[in-house]
């Protein structure tokens, strides 16, 4: 079995693009929530999202490239090159074989084909763009980064609601440590921000509707959430073969240790009313890590602040940890950054890796009024200081998927 190293971080988000301007973004704990500019959000219940600014696709491709695709293929190419540019690595034809993309995305390229169906409604077909067919499957991201790197090993999309991210780092994990790749690009792409796209989530009441205050609409663990608020983002790791990174020298964030995936096989929408499934994909995380639970110094939750979730992410982590569940630091950064679906476990994984080797961890913003049956540390207004060894990142979405990931110091 192989050991895997983390060696890139690569980011769009509304907390800034690149890794150092995304993790100054955290620093600065602010939330990017605000009203939609996309489109005109009045019609509907929830006015309000995180949402990318500052993006501009002809920095990372050129002209012909970025008309022929969408806004969910820009975000994953220059992610991809950021990670690699970030973990300064090329991938050599050598040993490209070896290489692998890995990428999740619950809606893939819908959005897009959102506004192209209103094109054709309003201008026949002539006036759809020729490529729509090839950038509304979620595959179009992996494909398109393989493609623009020359990337020829394992090349894998999953759609795994909110959990796809994460599920995507750790498929990518056990490729590695299975001696199936030297090096895979993974990660998430959402781009979620059309009308319908958005109303979808708005008429099954979960998103929140504090319109008139959007950067204290996401709040995590706080008694009076009322939803999530949902945000667009790319985030993407570059994992290597321990050894091999270290004989170049490269720089390592952390080592991935374990991976954990269930799934509740109860409803769509609620989780399972005792969280057993997203406990048992932390302790199966933790067992394949070999890391005691007492032993994790910092938990990055799903914390979606939906007013069920929240609480039962909770009651699985207090049965998981036990008594040491009281000294655990704990933070949902949602309120930071939103909820970019598919793409949201990437990010949380970027900050939780980001927060290992920085040895900081990020507050849970907007936690004014914990649950008054919460006696847990979940790092309330302002970040801290304080070395990090072990780590876990929790991803838990829709249908019911659970997936942790643990990572520690080499």
């Amino acid at each position: 079995m192989r050991r895997v190293a983390i060696t890139g971080v690569g980011a769009v988000t509304p907390l800034g693009h690149g890794r150092q301007a995304f993790w100054q973004g955290v620093l600065r704990e602010h939330s990017a929530v605000r009203r939609i500019t996309q489109f005109d959000p009045s019609p509907y219940r929830s006015q309000i999202a995180a949402e990318v600014d500052g993006f501009d696709p002809l920095d990372w491709m050129d002209a012909k490239k970025a008309r022929r695709l969408d806004r969910y293929s820009h975000f994953s190419l220059a992610c991809a090159r950021m990670a690699l540019d970030d973990a300064e690595l090329t991938i050599e034809p050598a040993w490209r074989d070896e290489a692998a993309v890995y990428v999740g995305s619950a809606l893939g390229g819908l959005a897009y084909a959102e506004q192209q169906h209103t094109r054709f409604l309003e201008q026949g077909l002539r006036a759809v763009e020729p490529m729509l067919a090839l950038s509304v499957f979620a595959g179009a991201s992996s494909c398109n980064v393989a493609m623009e790197l020359g990337i020829t090993g394992p090349n894998m999309s999953n759609t795994n609601s909110c959990a796809s991210g994460a599920v995507a780092i750790g498929e990518a994990f056990r490729l590695i440590k299975h001696g199936h790749a030297r090096a895979v690009i993974a990660g998430g792409v959402e781009t979620p921000l059309a009308p319908l796209t958005f109303s979808s989530f708005s008429v099954i009441r979960a998103l929140s509707t504090r319109n008139d205050e959007p950067d204290r609409a996401s709040r995590p663990f706080d008694r009076d959430r009322d939803g999530f608020v949902m945000g667009e983002a790319a985030a993407m790791l570059v994992l290597e073969e321990l050894e091999w990174a270290q004989a170049r020298d490269a720089r390592i964030y952390g080592e991935l240790l374990g991976y954990g995936l269930t799934n509740d096989a109860y409803n769509m929408i609620a989780p399972l009313p005792g969280g057993e499934q997203s406990a048992r994909a932390m302790r199966l995380a933790l067992a394949e890590a070999r890391v005691e639970p007492s032993r994790v110094d910092y938990l990055n939750a799903h914390a979606s602040s939906t007013p069920l979730g929240d609480a039962i992410e909770l009651q699985a982590i207090q049965d998981v940890f036990g008594p040491a569940a009281r000294r655990l630091p704990i933070s949902g950064t949602k309120g930071l950054h939103g909820h970019a679906l598919g793409a949201s476990g990437a990010e949380e994984m970027a900050i939780t890796v980001l927060a290992l080797h920085e040895g900081h961890l990020p507050p849970t913003v907007n936690l004014e009024y914990p649950d008054p049956d919460c006696d847990l540390d979940l790092i309330p207004g302002r970040g801290r200081d304080q070395p990090v060894s072990y780590a876990m990142c929790n991803s838990f979405g829709f249908g019911g998927i659970n997936a942790s990931l643990v990572v520690g110091r080499v």
